[in-house]
Order: C-alpha cells, then structure tokens, then sequence
C-alpha cells in the first residue's frame, strides 16, 4: 500500500519521508549556514539582501542584523528604532506572504535556539524563539516531552510558527498557537516584558498570533504532551469514494487529511493515531511510518512553490473543496499540484483563523515560476463565500475593511499592538496596508 501510496504523491514532486541521512545533511547544512550568518554585521546603502524560501520574496535591504543573545537584540530594536525606521524580524523564512519584507531592518533571531527550562509536573517548557521545530522534536523527546501539534514541515522557527498560526490536521487540536502559554518580547523601545493570560494579558492575546508587529518575540512557553509513538497510514482513493466519507474519517481518527491530485482525480488520504507498538527503524516512506511524533508528523518538501490556505468553518469543508475542484476542472485544467485538506480545533485567538469556530483548511499549491494569481483569485472568491479566514504566512489578497469582516477582534487586535507599538516599528508596508481606516 506504501508504495501506491507513492506512486500517487510522486506527482507532486516534492513528498518523501525523512531518512537519518537526512538529518545528517540537514544539520550539516543549517550549521553551515549558521557560520556563515556569524559574519553578517550591520550593512548601509541597500547592499544586503534577504529573501524567502521559495524565492518569490527577495528585497535589498538597509540593514540585516543576526544575533545569538537577546540582549544584542534588545540593543538593536532600541538603537534602530530610534532613526525612525521599521524593524521585521526573519524566521527560517516559509512565509508565502511578504510578511518579513522590508527595505530597512530585518532581524534574524535563528542564533536564538534551544530549550530554556523544562517543568516535568506541568508538561511546559521555555524555548528560545529562533529554535526550529525539527530541533525541538529532538531536544524534547529527551524529556519525555514533545510539541501537541506540527505542521507539514518541520524547518520554520517556534516564533515563526506561533507569529503566523501554523498548524498540523485533527479535529481536536489547536494550531500551535493555542499551545502558547507564555511570551518574553522584545517592545518598541527596546525592553523586555513578559506577558501570558494572567501578566498583560492583553498583550499576550496579541503577542500569541501577531505576524512579527507587536516586538521581537526571544521566548515562548509551550503547554507539550508526553512523547509518544504515532502510527501513520497513507492510502490512497478516488475523490468519488473519499468525498462522501470526509466526515467518518475525520471524526475515527486523531490526525486525519487528504491531497487531491487534479490531474487522475485521485486522493491521498493520511491518517495518524497512537500506537502500542515500538518505533519500526530505519523510517518507512510516507504513508507508513510508525515512530515518535517528531519523527513521523513533518514530511520533505523540496519543490519551490507558492501557496494560498484559507480555513474555513468546518461544516462547510466538503461542499467549498468540491467547488474548488470544480473550479480547476472547469478553469485551470493545467494545474498540477495538489490541493490539501486539514483540519482545526477551535479556539480563542484573536487572529486565529480558528477563532470562535472548528475549521477546515483548504490549501492549493502553485509552481514559484507560473503565475499563480488568476488562480488564487478566483479560488479566493470561493473561500471568502463561505466566510474563509487566510493563512497569515501565505497568499491573499485582502483589504483592510475584507479583515474587518472576518475577523471579530479586527479592531481590538490593532487597539491594542498600538499601544505598545505607537510609531509603527514592527510594521512593514504589506501590514501597514492592512490597518484600520
């Protein structure tokens, strides 16, 4: 089953399991590059550059500062902001969106890694924000310990993941901002203040999901699970016998997703749930590993490409995923890549795109070299009639007032970032656009 499992993904391209010599060159590779990040300093006249993963976001630049102690971070924010420029701050760089952007400052906290404290009692940790969820899984996993949820990869930062509502699939579990318990930030003038539901927590309702513009963020506080083992099972369908099943699946199993594949109609539909059994070493392909959460929940995703996510509430997932299919079918017959389907718990989060509801979430992916807008757009139009809310780390085409409508807390949110943000620092034009009249 595991190998017709792959012959199906292997039109995507880019779906593979993670082998140890893979993590062999992946440390290899992220320590490389850390050396290499070392020797950046402050550079003047628009002579650095800085682009994302995909490379669709590229931007030269004023300043671009690396840094591997908070209060080398803190010196910066304070001495950049008081020139009257704005500030982002760069992740591991898997945003869609041009939320890091910026022709002034960019800082980069990746120096900022590992665990602070661990409290086995309470099952919480502190981490550093620039540690990446693969080296999390690792370090956590020696504490018995390991993160609720994660999504497809493994690569982006903690305060990246949290800075944009990243999430993984069931329909229990909250995106991974909803495991936040607690936030150290770096504010506008350069101090520290610690922030969680009982220490300004207005704050921390904003800081938990802020897409990098309330401060630099140096730690977070995660509520975790004990580490277990997960069994994974790929199987793959055609979209007529998947479809009317949607419900059933999702509701029998503790992680449960699909890809669709526009070009045979087919699916593929994994499923992840606890398991008795020991880890089974070396890792099998995708679709039929059984190992430790950090282990089998991230997947290689080595193609560049673009992608639109809107979530929407769960209820209405099956008919808007039937539309978009219909919509390629009828409109875009030359799109290959894979439309991906997920879902979220509700929860509490301001920006959260599960606020107030159980959402599903419906991806479409587009090859970085091909225009991707008309259709986005016109998916676009589609998750907005069902009252979709978009993926803060990937594309849309939104206004102001659009956010306003979608979002209870639109307004709150900005009352409150202004506050501790009143000259705009963290703010960069893409979310400057998108303040309140």
């Amino acid at each position: 089953m595991v190998g017709l499992t792959l012959s199906v993904t292997a039109n995507w391209g880019c779906v593979r399991a993670r082998k140890p010599d893979d993590d062999k060159a992946e440390l290899k590779s992220r320590a490389d590059d850390l050396a290499r990040r070392k020797t950046r300093k402050i550079a003047k006249g628009k002579d650095m550059q800085w682009n994302n993963w995909s490379g669709r976001h590229r931007v030269e630049l004023d300043s671009l500062r690396f840094v591997r102690r908070e209060e080398d971070a803190a010196a910066f924010v304070a001495e950049y902001a008081a020139t009257g420029k704005t500030i982002r701050v760069a992740g591991s760089g898997h945003s869609h969106a041009p939320v890091v952007v910026n022709e002034e400052a960019i800082l980069d906290v990746s120096g900022l890694s590992g665990l602070v404290s661990v409290d086995q009692d309470t099952k919480t940790a502190w981490m550093r924000a620039g540690s990446t969820i693969y080296s999390l899984g690792i370090q956590l996993h020696e504490h018995g310990l390991a993160l609720r949820n994660q999504g497809d990869i493994d690569r982006q930062q903690v305060g990246g993941v949290i800075a944009t509502g990243t999430h993984g699939t069931g329909r229990n579990l909250k995106n991974i901002s909803g495991s936040v318990k607690g936030v150290k930030l770096i504010l506008a003038d350069g101090s520290f203040v610690n922030c969680s539901a009982e220490e300004n927590a207005d704050l921390f309702q904003v800081a938990r999901l802020s897409v990098g513009s309330v401060g630099v963020i140096t730690q977070v506080e995660m509520v975790l699970n004990p580490s277990r083992v997960l069994q994974e099972s790929g199987v793959p369908m055609s979209y007529d016998e998947v479809a009317p099943r949607i419900p059933e699946l999702i509701e029998n199993n503790e992680r449960w997703e699909f890809f669709w594949f526009p070009r045979n109609d087919q699916t593929v539909t994994k499923s992840i749930n606890p398991s008795d059994e020991p880890p089974s070493y070396p890792l099998a392909e995708e679709g039929g590993r059984r190992a430790f959460s950090f282990e089998v929940l991230p997947n290689h995703r080595s193609v560049p490409h673009t992608e639109m996510e809107y979530s929407i509430p769960a209820e209405s997932g099956p008919e808007c995923f039937a539309r978009i299919r219909e919509l390629i079918h009828s409109k875009f017959p030359e799109v290959q890549w894979p439309v991906e389907y997920r879902t979220i718990a509700e929860d509490d989060i301001w920006l959260s795109m599960a606020f107030g509801r159980p959402t599903v979430s419906i991806s479409v992916h587009q090859d970085v070299r091909l225009d991707e807008e008309p259709y986005y757009r016109a998916c676009e139009e589609i998750f907005l009639s069902y009252g979709g809310r978009p993926h803060w780390g990937k594309v849309h085409y939104l206004s102001a007032d659009q956010f306003a409508a979608i979002y209870p807390h639109w307004g709150d949110w900005w009352r409150v970032r202004d506050q501790y943000d009143q000259n705009g620092v963290f703010l960069n034009e893409h979310f400057r656009s998108l303040r309140p009249a």
